[in-house]
């Protein structure tokens, strides 16, 4: 028998075969920026910086031991169902939990109502999968969350902002562009904004939802603040009004009242969206985590989270009384800014021809920083403006931090 042929060595990719190029990202990363806020976060995160960048709760204020207690309880009471699989629609004691919240809130909510969703913020992203096409139109208020500008974005949605002033979005500015570019949906955050703490106005509440029934689109209403309420009166959410209850989805979180690193939100829709935020939250993720939920639960049936709450609101309105008290001493002559009622956000506008991207590294020079405003437009940006977050502070240390931010402007 002939010799068997001993095999060949394999060749070397770079000698006999030409090498394709790597395979590029998506296209659609080409219109989503990094988010401004993040990346000032990683700036300011020497310990000698006083932050008024992050919208952080206090850290000193997370119940702690409360939250400790609810992980115990459920890994001792029922380990095996808390660290399994769950639904994709969440815990049924969570969800009845926070059904009960929102109808004591005046929004009459049932646990089928809800799905439990990682953080609000992956509620808003399973809406846009839900209900965007590429090219769809979104309005959102100008200024904006800067989060749901990236979400929108990553869905090739064209997003059209509606004007804004103390109130909040001008309702005869929504209902002339709705007229006009034929939305799909409108975002706002009506209680407590992000960047601006402004509360919108019952009756242009109302307003918000008559457009929708008029012009036929739906509405995103983001309310992660709406507890933290400091000082008036509560007002419902645009979700209570009838006009609009077959065509608003409402989003909340547990990060404001509860701790952030819990990731957890929920989602309020009609039934037919909710099923398909479903569908698209199995491919996502499955569920949420059946442990933080659990965990959640139990502390809502062991603890009194309202009581929590009322102590956190009371520790930071005086967070945002020190801010305001020190604003006229740290801003140049004639700057403006709010008071808002509650929330997290200061909003200010540094008199014409400050730059406040451009003094910001000077500001961070006197280790003290604070967020522009310019990125938070879709519209033209306002460059003198900023926001200032008052929450993870004490009034001590915010006073100390103004005196600081004086200087940028010396």
């Amino acid at each position: 028998m002939p010799a068997a042929t001993p095999p060949s060595a394999p060749s070397s990719p770079t000698s006999r075969t030409a090498v394709a190029p790597v395979p590029p990202l998506a296209s659609r990363l080409g219109n989503v920026a990094s988010s401004p806020v993040r990346e000032i976060l990683a700036l300011t995160a020497r310990p000698e910086v006083i932050s008024f960048a992050g919208g952080l709760p206090a850290p000193e204020l997370f119940d702690t031991e409360g939250i400790r207690a609810a992980y115990r309880a459920v890994l001792t009471d029922s380990p095996r169902t808390a660290l399994q699989y769950s639904t994709t629609e969440g815990d049924p004691a969570l969800r009845e939990a926070v059904a009960a919240r929102l109808t004591a809130r005046g929004l009459a909510t049932g646990a089928d109502d809800l799905l439990v969703t990682t953080g609000s913020q992956q509620a808003l992203a399973l809406l846009t999968t839900a209900l965007l096409e590429p090219g769809g139109v979104v309005l959102v208020e100008d200024p904006c969350y800067l989060a749901a500008l990236q979400s929108f974005g990553f869905a090739g949605a064209r997003v059209v902002p509606v004007p804004t002033d103390e109130d909040g979005l001008l309702p005869e500015a929504l209902d002339e562009i709705a007229a006009r570019e034929k939305p799909t949906l409108l975002y706002v955050v009506p209680t407590f904004q992000n960047p601006t703490g402004r509360t919108l106005p019952a009756a242009r509440r109302a307003a918000v939802a008559e457009a929708a029934a008029r012009h036929g689109f739906w509405i995103v209403e983001d309310d992660p603040y709406g507890e933290l309420r400091f000082d008036g009166e509560p007002v419902l959410p645009i979700a209570a009004h009838p006009a609009a209850a077959d065509r608003t989805a409402l989003l909340g979180s547990f990060s404001k009242v509860m701790a952030p690193g819990l990731r957890l939100g929920h989602l309020r829709a009609p039934a037919a969206l909710r099923h398909a935020c479903v569908i698209a939250k199995q491919a996502a993720d499955l569920h949420t985590s059946t442990v933080d939920q659990a965990a959640a639960a139990r502390y809502l049936r062991d603890s009194d989270l309202d009581a929590h709450v009322a102590g956190m609101r009371a520790a930071y309105r005086d967070r945002r009384d020190a801010l305001l008290d020190g604003l006229p001493a740290a801003l140049p002559e004639g700057s403006r800014w709010n008071r808002p009622e509650g929330g997290m956000f200061v909003w200010a506008a540094l008199p014409a021809g400050h730059d406040a991207t451009a003094l910001l590294t000077t500001a961070v020079g006197h280790n003290v920083a604070y967020v522009p405003g310019a990125p938070f437009f879709s519209g033209t940006p306002d460059p003198a403006t900023l926001r200032l977050s008052f929450t993870a502070h004490a009034p001590d240390e915010i006073a100390e931090g103004l005196r600081r931010l004086a200087k940028t402007f010396a």
